[in-house]
């Protein structure tokens, strides 16, 4: 690993500040009307068929699912507690473990996917093999190529730790970015439909197999039942359900007093108790990711809300001012020795120089200014003095104790070693020279952490189509779960390597919408996609079947989409939905596509 490389300002992505802040405030909702009296039920009969989908969330892993059914023609509904896309993943950092892409190679590293494997089961301790291989063999063709194709693209590739090369694939946008493209497609399709502000509430079981679900409109508060031939449950995690997270806490580790909520304001365990009832089995559910870098969300003062906010260019101290780990180890490193202390809380210590560093992870903390204004001036959260004992004052910690620490690191850094945690010098194992700088530019600073919730890695037992299992460890006929409410398919065992958890959202996404397609009995109808109207009009088989004079690039265009089954639509989305008076190509719309097939690598 090339250990001189500066670490990104975008955020501490390698190590892995790759957080996903949920801003509640970003996405407002009418208030409901108030409820006099009961309301009738009122059901929604599409007629249970093969080619009728369900899909309950519209976050990353709801949006993939219902982009891949799409585009095969079934007709498929997407319900959601929101009245906006993307769930969690939309505030995200939006980074992406990705193994062996052209990206890595342009940047120099060298990957593999048995050098991933061992990576991730080494880091991970308890993940699960066979998905972990299916990973590490297919991220490269079925998630980078595939959001390249959507229209997504990637700003560069950063270290994480845990990783022996770097893989952590940021795109441009961060989380927005990230899903837009993906939801966007979803709007071009006639057979995909979005059902906003509805709740399920339980899920239709008949004769063994789940028929749909039924829903509450949190509006007008009247009941809706949606009948499908399968039923997605992609609800996301339970770590913004406090009560849940103590639930399911390791056993190992003491509960924090404070600990403050981090993952999307609707990861409250809804798809798991949903799940549940109808049968299937939890497992692993104490294996959370969880990080040391809370601080209270300025923007919701009176409620438990925190945004995930580091210095990975400063230090950490406990409530003695002593430093009791290595933050670059991160949350596998740092959090159990937090945990242990007698208060579970910390403090980054940095300076003037390396101010700029800070960082804030998510899509509303892109600009420094805002993290400036927000967070570093506002003193309930960050203080500042000129000496590193006044700073020490100001939050109550012991002078003495805090300047020693100080000293002593500053001292190390000039002999090129940390003797105390290995941070840094010749037994480092996560280095980068340019994050372990002394601490020696006035003003001072010091924020107060806590520990902060952020993702399940364990949830709904599935198999290796992602049909949900009960404790027989059976297939449920009809429900299939995928993304974060599965505890990411095990994938990252107890702990991550950061940027596998959206990863394994958009791979278990097409896993079951391919398995869903599988089951369903004939050829799909395809009547109301926009690629059979193409396909009415343009035999484009016949089109490249003989070279003609003048058609080169078309041709050749064509063949590849034949080859790989591209949807008419990924390129001339601008045709959809049909409109002879204005059936033309846009040229300017048409230039952005290029990189469908020339993604600038040899």
């Amino acid at each position: 690993m090339n250990v001189n490389r500066t670490i990104p300002a975008c955020g501490p992505n390698y190590l892995a500040v790759v957080l996903l802040a949920f801003s509640s405030v970003s996405c407002s909702q009418t208030e409901p009307p108030a409820v006099s009296k009961p309301v009738a039920r009122k059901d929604v009969e599409n007629p249970r068929s093969q080619q009728n989908v369900v899909i309950v969330g519209a976050g990353i892993s709801g949006l993939c699912a219902a982009l891949e059914l799409g585009q095969s023609g079934v007709e498929v509904t997407v319900i959601d507690m929101s009245s906006v896309f993307g769930g969690h993943a939309v505030m995200s950092q939006g980074g992406i473990s990705i193994v062996a892409t052209p990206a890595q190679k342009l940047a120099g590293f060298e990957d593999s996917p048995n050098l991933a494997y061992n990576d991730f089961v080494t880091w991970g301790e308890d993940a699960d093999p066979e998905w972990v291989r299916y990973y590490v063999d297919n991220s490269r063709k079925e998630i980078y190529d595939w959001l390249l194709e959507l229209g997504v693209r990637f700003s560069g590739v950063l270290p994480a730790p845990g990783n022996s090369v770097d893989r952590f694939h940021q795109p441009e946008g961060r989380g927005i970015g990230l899903v837009t493209p993906i939801y966007q497609k979803c709007l071009e399709l006639e057979n995909v439909k979005f059902v906003w502000n509805r709740k399920a509430e339980q899920l239709i079981v008949e004769d063994g197999r789940v028929a749909g679900i039924k829903t509450r409109n949190m509006r007008d508060d009247t009941a809706e039942t949606y009948r499908a031939g399968a039923t997605i449950l992609a609800t996301g995690g339970f770590q913004s359900n406090l009560e849940m997270v103590r639930e399911y806490w390791p056993a190992e580790f003491k509960f924090p007093d404070r600990i403050l909520a981090g993952s999307g304001v609707n990861s409250m365990g809804s798809g798991h108790k949903l799940a549940e009832a109808a049968g299937a089995e939890l497992v692993k559910m104490d294996h959370q990711w969880n990080y040391f870098t809370g601080i209270p969300d300025p923007r919701q003062p009176n409620s438990n809300r925190g945004l995930s906010a580091a210095n990975m260019y400063g230090i950490i101290v406990n409530s003695e001012g002593q430093r009791f780990a290595n933050l670059h180890t991160w949350a596998k490193g740092v959090m159990p020795a937090l945990l242990k202390q007698e208060q579970a809380t910390l403090w980054f210590v940095f300076d003037e120089s390396s101010k700029p560093k800070f960082v804030v992870s998510g899509t509303d903390w892109a600009d420094f200014k805002v993290v400036e204004k927000l967070i570093l001036k506002n003193e309930a959260l960050v203080k500042s003095a000129d000496t590193i004992e006044e700073l020490a004052q100001k939050w109550g910690l012991p002078p003495e104790n805090l300047a020693n620490t100080i000293q002593r690191y500053n001292e190390m850094v000039d002999a090129g070693e940390d003797k105390d945690f290995g941070r840094f010098g010749p037994n480092a194992t996560i280095y980068i020279e340019q994050a372990s700088q002394k601490i020696e530019t006035p003003p001072y600073y010091a924020m107060q952490a806590f520990p902060l919730t952020r993702k399940s890695m364990g949830g709904v037992a599935i198999d290796l189509d992602c049909k949900v299992l009960d404790k027989k460890k059976q297939p449920i006929p009809g429900l299939y779960a995928v993304g974060e409410l599965t505890g990411l398919a095990g994938i990252n065992g107890k702990a991550a390597l950061e940027g596998t958890f959206l990863g394994p959202c958009v791979l278990t996404a097409r896993v079951a919408a391919w398995d869903i397609l599988k089951e369903i009995n004939g050829p799909v109808t395809k009547s109301v996609s926009a690629e059979t109207r193409c396909a009415d009009c343009h035999d484009v088989e016949s089109l490249v079947a003989k070279s003609r004079p003048g058609y080169l690039h078309f041709e050749n265009v064509h063949r590849a989409v034949l080859k790989r089954r591209i949807d008419c639509l990924r390129c001339h989305a601008e045709l959809a939905p049909h409109d002879e008076e204005q059936h033309q190509i846009n040229q300017r719309a048409l230039a952005t596509t290029c990189v469908i097939c020339h993604v600038a690598s040899e």
